[in-house]
């Protein structure tokens, strides 16, 4: 199984104690719904490899204390530090609510703007800190769209579309770049003239 089968659900932050336990942050939108794994996937040196959970508990907000079959030691639990924690994307809970999506799920999708129309198609999605951005393919250059309710209306999984209302202005902000970045070939010819 291969990570484009897959989707990340956290990843390992710390040990927790001395016999093994480790302390595994979800970075999903509901974490109890995950307190009944029975095995997860670590990526362990770029392999996802299956471990089975003896226990899991949903200690603060997005932390859980994991128990592994087979790590009963620091020493051993120490090695999954940092691991990216995943699961098949066929276990993920289907999303029925047209307002919600998951970013794996958009990409390829079509937008189309309430005000102009199609625009281009999702290449990807960025999860940042402050603000997750849609990563779309605009007359061959990438334009970040803001998620949010006022951005982002709708999904219409049957049709592959991502329906949006962009601010004003923000199309133009990365056509202006793209123009001020692309260097002028008669600048010296100009100044010359100039003098």
């Amino acid at each position: 199984m291969t990570k484009n089968d897959c989707y990340q659900v956290g990843h390992i932050t710390k040990t927790h104690g001395v016999s093994g336990e480790l302390v595994l942050f979800l970075d999903v939108d509901e974490p109890s719904e995950y307190d009944d794994l029975e095995s997860i996937l670590l990526e362990v040196k770029g392999e996802l490899i299956p471990y089975f959970i003896e226990s899991i508990a949903i200690v603060k907000g997005s932390r859980a204390i994991v128990a592994f079959e087979d790590i009963d030691t620091i020493e051993q639990a120490e090695r999954l530090l940092n691991c990216g924690a995943f699961l098949p994307l066929d276990e993920l809970p289907p999303i029925t609510d047209e307002t919600r999506f998951y970013f794996h799920e958009i990409v390829g999708y079509r937008v189309v703007d309430a005000n102009e129309g199609e625009l281009g198609i999702v290449q990807g999605v960025y999860a940042m800190n402050a603000q997750d951005l849609i990563a779309m393919d605009y007359q061959g250059k990438e334009v970040l769209i803001p998620i949010n309710s006022d951005i982002v209306r709708t999904v219409d999984r049957t049709n592959s579309k991502l329906n949006v209302t962009l601010p004003d202005g923000l199309l133009a902000i990365y056509m202006e770049e793209d123009n001020k970045q692309q260097p002028d070939v008669h600048g010296d010819e100009d100044d010359s003239d100039e003098d």
